[in-house]
């Protein structure tokens, strides 16, 4: 697994956990940098996921609402708001470097592995067409 592909898992680890545990994903973020419960510290990839999904919440959250066909963000799986919340912030406001297949083929791989069996597809007709309207996001 390569280093931004473990980013990316931790920052939805972290996103989910705060998700269910009510609190604010930077607060875990910086209780999980202060304190690891990992033999690996929280590398700085994760630390600008969560941060970027945190300071673009709003803009994030209306893309997905607005392009998931009759799909409200409260209907769907936890695990899917957090991945499709990282890679939302990587499609928009993400590094150059980080083009749109590996974001997007990343999202589906973990919807793929954590979540349902009809994830996958939604994941990637969303991200794909989320992609196709970015700049009209930002």
């Amino acid at each position: 697994m390569g280093a931004r592909t473990k980013s990316r898992k931790r920052a939805l680890d972290i996103l989910f956990e705060s998700e269910q545990r009510g609190i604010n994903a930077v607060t875990l973020l910086e209780e999980r940098i202060a304190v690891p419960v990992t033999q690996a510290p929280v590398n700085d990839y994760t630390q600008t996921l969560v941060r970027g999904v945190v300071e673009h919440w709003t803009v994030i959250n209306e893309a997905i609402e607005t392009y998931s066909r009759d799909w409200p963000l409260e209907r769907m799986p936890a695990v899917d708001r957090a991945l499709l919340r990282v890679a939302v912030w990587e499609l928009v406001f993400g590094p150059d470097d980080v083009p749109e297949s590996a974001a997007i083929a990343e999202a589906v791989g973990l919807a793929r592995e954590l979540s349902t069996d009809e994830s996958p597809r939604f994941v990637n007709g969303l991200l794909s067409r989320i992609a196709e309207v970015k700049t009209t996001l930002v």
